[in-house]
């Protein structure tokens, strides 16, 4: 107890042991979807699914570590959702970029991160990009990840006529799909703790029972290897040589940047950590770093960045104030490496619940942008819509980014983009022009 006190300040910060365990449990269970979902969705890149199984656990033990032993921030870190979905849609299957190459460049994100984090660059960097377009990609990428899920269980299907269609609602494993969404909906609205999860097992064990899902071979075995995925990332470095890998490496770069840093700050809101007085998120640089070096270490194992969760306000939620929550959190992902066997039941048809609920979270970002104002709704919209429409996070946030400088100037705000914003203009417009 001497050394969890000295470790993690609980008398200071008005928590127990007991406290913190049930807040990391509880933000265990709001995340552990990402155990199934993640190598669902890397697995169809062509990367071993029971690899990037034992990635996950790996970059998701590593990250809730340093959170918890170098920043004491009572939030869990996983590779995030989004970036997965940018990683598998479009940097492998839309611009057929190998899924070796692609874990190079989140490890050189990564490393940028970090280098960022360590410089007084950090919080400028963040305050350069328009808060509007800030939420615009978060809510675009919630968008995003509804539709693949979606379209990925079935229920929407493509159609010559009108792009997109309903699929057969006939099939078994649709008919599954939507009584997972269903279920999953009613679990978070009813707000059960780790609705998104218990509904992910309640449709696996309808599935089973009603013969739609294969009964897997066994429930605990030993740790996948990690071999065919591990150290890739590394080797294949010399194969960032194009513009195109350079637009991925910024895409990462910069939605994993938002990402964590807004993550933080809510969390840190809710858990009464914000300086009342200065405005400042105490222990947010030590907390950054750590979200930095977990991604690049992620990328090491074989998976896409690693990123703060915002379920982790329901750990905050309970009580837990401190990073002894995110340690426990640590425990929890060691202890499910020994479940794999599990994984051949959780079927598309089981994640789109996950997928469809976790978009409509990300998608409550609209209401911080000011749509009375149409210079600023203008590149807003073009940035989630572009997202949904052309299957591309990359593609819509580059026309979100071209549309802002020029709404602002038209309106006679020019002023008001700084030069990343034009910079960035620039860049997108070479995009289109040579590689898209």
């Amino acid at each position: 107890m001497i050394i969890l006190e000295q470790l993690f300040h609980l008398r200071e910060n008005r928590t127990s042991v007991r406290r913190e365990l049930i807040g990391g449990l509880t933000t265990f269970l709001a995340m552990s979807y990402i155990l199934a979902v993640n190598p669902e969705l890397l697995g169809s890149t062509g990367m071993s699914k029971t690899a990037v199984f034992t990635a996950t656990i790996l970059a998701a033990i590593v990250g809730c570590l340093l959170m918890g032993l170098v920043a004491n921030f009572p939030v869990a870190l996983a590779p995030g959702m989004g970036l997965n979905a940018f990683f598998t849609y479009t940097v492998v299957q839309e611009w057929h970029i190998p899924w070796q190459t692609a874990l190079a460049g989140v490890f050189v994100a990564g490393i940028l991160f970090i280098l960022l984090t360590l410089s007084k660059l950090r919080d400028k960097l963040i305050n350069l990009i328009p808060s509007a377009l800030k939420y615009a990609v978060s809510a675009g990428i919630g968008l995003f990840i509804a539709f693949s899920g979606l379209q990925t269980s079935g229920i929407i299907v493509a159609n010559k006529s009108n792009a997109v269609a309903l699929g057969n609602l006939h099939s078994p494993t649709v008919l599954l799909a939507i009584f997972g969404i269903i279920v999953g909906i009613m679990l978070v609205t009813a707000n059960v703790t780790g609705g998104i999860f218990w509904g992910m097992f309640i449709t696996a064990a309808v599935g089973m029972i009603f013969g739609i899902i294969p009964l897997p071979t066994g429930i605990i075995s030993g740790v996948p290897s990690v071999q065919p995925i591990f150290g890739q990332a590394v080797t294949h470095l010399g194969n960032i040589n194009s513009f195109q890998m350079i637009i991925v490496i910024l895409t990462f770069f910069i939605i994993g940047l938002f990402d964590t840093s807004g993550t933080l700050v809510g969390v840190a809101t809710e858990a009464g950590m914000v300086d009342k007085e200065s405005g400042e998120v105490k222990g947010v640089g030590k907390a950054l770093f750590s979200g930095a070096l977990a991604t690049t270490l992620g990328a090491v194992f074989g998976t896409s960045p690693t990123t703060a969760y915002v379920e982790s306000t329901s750990g905050v939620a309970v009580g837990a104030r401190t990073g002894l929550s995110s340690v426990f959190v640590a425990l929890l992902f060691a202890i499910a490496a020994f479940f794999s066997p599990i994984l051949t039941v959780i079927t598309s048809a089981v994640t789109a619940s996950a997928l469809i609920i976790v978009g409509i979270l990300m998608l409550s970002n609209v209401q911080y942008i000011d749509w009375t104002k149409f210079e600023i709704a203008v590149p807003a919209f073009f940035t989630m819509i572009m997202m949904l429409l052309t299957y591309s996070i990359s593609e819509g946030l580059a026309v979100g980014f071209i549309f802002y400088p020029i709404t602002m100037t038209v309106k006679g705000r020019w002023r008001e983009v700084n030069a990343l914003m034009w910079t960035m203009m620039v860049v997108f417009i070479l995009y289109f022009a040579f590689v898209a």
